[in-house]
């Protein structure tokens, strides 16, 4: 049998296992998920490179542009309410649970101008998608050592007021899809409180519905994306901290809750 004959067979058999066996849909679409993000990255990159010629938050314009539209290969849809908060002006901070790398989706369908991610260091030696991360401001903190952590943390303050950006961070500190929001981390609060600049809470609801790693299962599906009013940080000092993710916590995670519930089940009656 010619290798031509054999792609061929395998190229007719591709559309017949992602309409019968859902652990191969659920590889196949991660794997073509990470591969068309590497391609996209790779074209990405040089125009943000000859655009501003070097690492520049104004680079998260062009990621956004190559991006958005992924969800349509992997049959990802979202609902979004609330997109008016953004309006605040100046820099902000935004909280957003984090539950897998389809967050990257989320984000880029509702990241505000001047707005960049906190991700781990790891992300950065990530091929193409580290370097075009890297070049669109990125901030990039190495959570296994709190000192270089907090040093990072103190030059994004800086950078905040200086050049007027928001960042978007992910307390929780790792993905989670147990039905419920991790405690936490007090980093992004620091942040906010010293800078003395508002919180903006995100919630993705639910992923279960349509994505899960344990049952190896990615069918098509919405997600609804909750921007909630923000939290002032104004004269709040770092004993406020603790008390601040607390009700931050508590904001999202009711949140969480109520966008997440199936199809016809509520609590009473909500609003964007």
């Amino acid at each position: 049998m010619s290798f031509m004959m054999l792609l061929l067979i395998m190229l007719l058999l591709i559309p017949v296992l992602l309409l019968t066996s859902r652990v191969f849909t659920y590889y196949f679409k991660n794997i073509f998920y990470v591969a068309y993000m590497m391609v996209m990255a790779s074209i990405a990159l040089p125009i943000c490179i000859l655009r501003c010629r070097g690492r520049d938050i104004e680079n998260m314009r062009i990621v956004r542009a190559f991006c958005w539209h992924v969800k349509y290969f992997l049959g990802v849809r979202y609902k979004v309410s609330g997109l008016e908060h953004f309006q605040t002006e100046g820099p902000y901070v935004i909280l957003c649970n984090h539950q897998s790398t389809l967050d990257i989706l989320g984000m880029m369908e509702i990241l505000p101008d001047r707005c960049t991610p906190i991700a781990r260091k790891e992300v950065v030696y990530a091929g193409t998608v580290g370097l075009t991360s890297w070049i669109g401001g990125v901030v990039f903190i190495n959570r296994k050592k709190t000192s270089d952590a907090k040093s990072v943390m103190a030059d994004v303050a800086q950078t905040m007021l200086k050049d007027q950006i928001r960042v978007w961070v992910f307390p929780e500190g790792t993905r989670n899809q147990k039905g419920d929001l991790l405690p936490f981390k007090k980093g992004a609060f620091h942040l906010a409180v010293q800078v003395q600049v508002p919180i903006i809470p995100v919630v993705f609801s639910s992923y279960k519905n349509f994505y899960s790693p344990e049952e190896k299962q990615f069918k098509s599906g919405t997600v609804t994306i909750k921007i909630l009013p923000k939290v002032e940080t104004k004269n709040m000092t770092s004993d406020d901290v603790s008390a601040l993710s607390e009700t931050c916590y508590q904001l999202m995670n009711s949140a969480f809750a109520e966008i997440s519930q199936p199809a016809g089940q509520t609590n009473g009656p909500s609003s964007n």
